[in-house]
């Protein structure tokens, strides 16, 4: 198949799968035939807008793409960026119906960029689910930190932070928990 014939079929079933927030959590669990993720990298000026995911099947180099994009940047260095992450991240975009992509502010974190972040500031945690990559904070030029926010919730799949003030979200696939205002 094609990528312009799994574009179509995207746009065929996109329409008829689109999930409302109550069945947010059933989309996360597989419903629907096709996964895909719209990215831009603030930092690097990179994009991706990819399949990643076919019929219960995640695509090798479509993910490879998006663990390049979601690289810790400052050293160049990624990991296997955590599928559930992604998950959570297509999900929540999904039900947002937005055609743009995600600005992602930061994917994978190494060590050393964590430990220069918390030395800048506060609001950086030692044990960042970033340093595992399974962590990301992102945002939308066209809906709100607080509706991001409420769609992510909606999946009730991750943690999920609201930085208001900072402009983004902040997704994982930890425990179950939220906060931020």
């Amino acid at each position: 198949m094609t990528r312009r014939g799994l574009l179509a079929a995207f746009a065929a079933t996109s329409v008829a799968a689109a999930p409302t927030f109550a069945n947010a959590a059933g989309f996360l669990r597989g419903a629907g035939d096709i996964r895909r993720l719209k990215v831009y990298n603030g930092r690097t000026g990179e994009s991706l807008d990819t399949i990643y995911w076919i019929e219960g099947n995640y695509v090798g180099p479509a993910m490879a793409e998006i663990n390049h994009i979601w690289r810790d940047w400052r050293q160049n260095e990624s990991i296997e960026i955590d599928r559930r992450t992604i998950d959570i991240a297509a999900a929540a975009h999904n039900l947002l119906d937005v055609d743009e992509p995600y600005m992602l502010l930061s994917g994978y974190r190494s060590p050393r960029t964590n430990q220069m972040l918390r030395s800048r500031g506060s609001g950086v945690a030692r044990n960042s689910l970033h340093l595992q990559g399974q962590a990301a904070d992102l945002r939308l030029g066209s809906r709100s930190v607080n509706q991001i926010y409420r769609a992510a919730l909606a999946c009730n799949a991750g943690g999920v932070g609201r930085y208001t003030s900072s402009n983004f979200v902040h997704m994982d696939c930890g425990a179950v928990r939220s906060w931020g205002r």
